[in-house]
């Protein structure tokens, strides 16, 4: 009858506890997404710049050949960062779209060499449709020329899931971002990518940002 009685004065206690658990939950998860948007709002800043291996410009919209805003706000940071003498090739990334008859990488090369630089000065890089599979193409390239360590061009609120991505694959990176102007939309997007991407692993979330 006693032991009756103490277990029925556990039960209580035993709900109380997985009450406290199921509060306690979310609590977490709001904390966690709230320090990754923390994390992204400051990665936006972007480090000073250090001499590297190379300058790499990830990829972003083209129109028949043409570099999208976007793309172009990319190229010409990696040309200032270029010309201050950081590194000595500029990286330049991105396939095309179904329909497209140039690829993100050989947009930014015309423009680029347009901006006066020599073939030997750029590296093009046209395998992949999102910033990990660039990136993993842009290390096995880099790899084969013994180069590792490198500057990436990006938009603001994309710069730390970049380097996440880059330290995922081996790259030894400082981000440098451009200065467009981007939206709350873009940043609830990275701050989700990057909340996520810590606990899959960038690779697995590629399929989905």
């Amino acid at each position: 009858m006693l032991r009756r009685r103490t277990d029925e004065l556990d039960e209580p206690r035993r709900w109380s506890w997985w009450v406290r658990v199921l509060l306690a939950l979310p609590i977490l998860g709001i904390g966690y997404v709230g320090f990754n948007a923390v994390a992204v709002q400051r990665a936006s800043d972007g480090h000073d710049p250090r001499p590297a291996d190379a300058i790499v410009v990830l990829g972003a919209a083209q129109y028949d050949g043409v570099p999208s805003p976007v793309l172009q706000a990319r190229l010409d940071t990696a040309l200032e960062l270029f010309e201050a003498g950081w590194a000595d090739l500029i990286v330049t990334t991105g396939a095309n779209q179904p329909g497209d008859r140039f690829t993100q990488g050989f947009a930014g090369y015309d423009y680029l060499r347009d901006a006066g630089l020599a073939d030997s000065d750029i590296l093009v890089v046209v395998d992949g449709a999102d910033t990990y599979e660039e990136l993993s193409a842009t290390a096995l390239q880099l790899d084969r020329r013994d180069l590792s360590s490198v500057i990436l061009v990006s938009d603001p609120f994309h710069s730390l899931r970049a380097e996440h991505i880059a330290r995922e694959v081996n790259l030894d990176a400082v981000v440098v971002p451009t200065d467009v102007e981007e939206s709350g939309q873009r940043f609830l997007r990275e701050t989700a990518a990057v909340s996520i991407g810590r606990i899959t692993g960038f690779r697995r979330l590629s399929n989905w940002f």
